[in-house]
C-alpha cells in the first residue's frame, strides 16, 4: 500500500488505475481528503465512473484515521492535513490537482489552496465550511467527545452518530462504517477531536483563492447548514452557488455517488479547460515591448 512520510506520520493514501495497463490513469489528478470518523475509502463508490471519465481519483487518509499513522496524541491542526495532502502529490509527481473533500477533508483542501495556490486547479468542497466552531457548537463537540472517550456503551452513541455523519434514509448505508467505530480505540480520536474544535476561521482568506470551486451539500445536513455553504460560495470567485442534492444529508459523497461523481467530473473538466486556455493565450500572446516593460518597471 502506497504511504509517504509527512512531518511526523506518515501517510496512507490510495490512487486510480487503469485496469486495461496496470498503471496510473494519465488523466487530470483528483484528490479528496474524507470526513471525521471516516477513511479515504468513502470515496470508493466514486472510483470507477471517474476512471471512465479519465480522471485519477487519489484519496488520503487523513492523522488517526484509517491506515495513516501518526505519534500518540501528537496535536495537528488542518494546516498539517493540508500540507500531508501536498506530500502525497510530491510522492506522486503531480505538479498540479484539483483538490477537495468532505466536511473535515474540506477544512484541509481550502487551507491547501491558500497554502499552495499554483498547484491547485480547483476546488471540490462537499458538505464543508470554512468558518470556526460556534459557542453551541463547540459545547456539543466537547460533550460528545467526553463521552466517546468514556466508559459509556458504544450502542447510543453510535445511533447518534451515524445519521448525522452519513445521513442518507437507508440504515445499510451506515453499517461500513459503524462495525469500524465498535471496533476502534475510542481515545485515538482525540487528537482530531482537538483539531476540528480548535479550528480557526479562514473565511477572510477565501477571496484569495480563485480557482474554479464546486460547493455541493445534502438538503438535510444539518452540520454543513445552507447558511454556511452559501457563505462559502460567496467568498470564492471560482464558485457558482451551491448545489444541493435532495434528500442527501452529510455524507452526500457516499450516499449519493450517482449524483456527486458527474459534478467532480464537470469540475474537473472545467478546471482543466481553463487551465489550457490560459496556456494557449499566453502561448500565442504577442512578446511584449521590452521598451514599455522598462518604463513600467521605471514607474513602479
Amino acid at each position: 500500500m502506497p504511504y509517504v512520510r509527512s512531518g511526523s506520520a506518515t501517510v496512507h493514501f490510495v490512487t486510480s488505475e487503469d485496469h486495461r495497463t496496470s498503471s496510473r490513469i494519465n488523466g487530470p489528478t483528483l484528490l479528496l481528503a474524507h470526513g471525521f470518523f471516516m477513511d479515504e475509502s468513502m470515496f470508493a463508490p466514486m472510483r470507477e465512473s471517474l476512471a471512465a471519465a479519465g480522471v485519477n481519483l487519489v484519496t488520503v487518509d487523513a492523522r488517526c484515521h484509517g491506515r495513516t499513522q501518526s505519534p500518540d496524541g501528537e496535536p495537528f491542526s488542518y494546516w498539517d492535513l493540508a500540507a500531508d495532502g501536498l506530500a502525497v502529490l510530491d510522492e506522486l509527481g503531480i505538479e498540479k490537482a484539483i483538490v477537495g473533500g468532505m466536511s473535515q477533508g474540506g477544512y484541509a483542501a481550502l487551507r491547501m489552496a491558500l497554502l499552495a495556490p499554483e498547484r491547485v486547479q480547483g476546488l471540490a468542497l462537499i458538505d464543508t465550511e470554512a468558518g470556526a466552531c460556534s459557542p453551541s457548537e463547540l459545547a456539543f463537540y466537547r460533550e460528545f467527545f467526553e463521552r466517546w472517550t468514556s466508559e459509556e456503551p458504544m450502542a447510543p452513541l453510535v445511533a447518534e452518530l451515524a445519521p448525522q455523519i452519513i445521513g442518507g434514509t437507508d440504515p445499510r448505508l451506515w453499517r461500513a462504517w459503524t462495525s469500524r467505530w465498535y471496533g476502534s480505540d475510542r481515545q485515538a480520536i482525540m487528537p482530531a477531536a482537538r483539531c476540528l474544535m480548535d479550528r480557526r476561521s479562514v473565511l477572510h482568506r477565501l477571496p484569495e483563492i480563485t480557482a474554479p470551486a464546486l460547493v455541493v451539500r445534502g438538503s438535510h445536513d444539518a452540520t454543513s447548514t445552507a447558511q454556511k455553504s452559501e457563505a462559502l460560495a460567496a467568498g470564492l470567485s471560482g464558485a457558482d452557488g451551491v448545489v444541493t442534492i435532495p434528500g442527501a444529508g452529510h455524507g452526500a459523497a457516499w450516499t449519493h455517488p450517482e449524483v456527486v461523481a458527474p459534478l467532480l467530473i464537470r469540475l474537473v473538466e472545467r478546471a482543466t479547460v481553463k487551465r489550457e486556455s490560459m496556456l494557449s493565450r499566453a502561448l500565442t500572446a504577442p512578446w511584449p515591448n521590452r521598451r514599455a516593460d522598462r518604463g513600467i518597471q521605471a514607474a513602479r
